[in-house]
């Protein structure tokens, strides 16, 4: 896996100050992409246990909210395959963090057994984090007013309440 772009300090992509990581990889290409270079699978430098450790020295400071994965694609199964590591230890090692990703693939189409980013480890993903924003960005249902996404069409979801359930449960913020 390659990281497109860290940032610290995020305040943009979830509530609260964020660490957020780009994944590059992205078979979905939206038209009017805000990132389309994260696209390619090798774009940005490769993933290593230092920059792993360098992403939880950073979460670990007091001011951070939690971590937000987004790109590129989170879900593309690749990515899953070593963001799930990286997600038990945030769990295990700074468990009051909140985790949010992002993903152009749609959580009860393509997240679930049978669907087409389903893999091994996306149950435990999705049962590990606390927001999913998921959909493609959609350049005819963009709306800059939206917080947390940027076409009409995304949908915030609380993912604890989510997997309760069994049906998704939007977040107050989707409205």
């Amino acid at each position: 896996m390659h990281i497109g772009e860290i940032m610290t300090a995020d305040c943009a992509n979830g509530i609260g100050m964020r660490v957020s990581i780009f994944v590059s990889g992205c078979t979905n290409h939206c038209e009017g992409c805000f990132q389309p270079q994260t696209w390619d699978f090798d774009y940005g430098l490769e993933y290593t246990p230092e920059m792993e450790q360098q992403i939880m020295d950073e979460l670990a400071r007091p001011y951070y909210t939690g971590l937000t994965i987004l790109g590129g694609e989170p879900f593309e199964p690749s990515n899953q395959k070593v963001l799930v590591n990286l997600i038990r230890r945030v769990r295990a090692e700074i468990p009051g963090r909140t985790i949010w990703m992002y993903s152009g693939f749609t959580y009860d189409r393509d997240l679930i057994p049978g669907g087409c980013r389903y893999t091994e480890v996306t149950d435990e993903i999705l049962d590990h984090i606390d927001v999913l924003v998921d959909g493609r960005f959609e350049r005819d249902k963009k709306n800059i007013m939206l917080k947390f996404r940027g076409s009409e069409n995304q949908r915030i979801i609380d993912m604890r309440k989510t997997r309760v359930a069994g049906k998704v449960v939007l977040d107050p913020l989707n409205n």
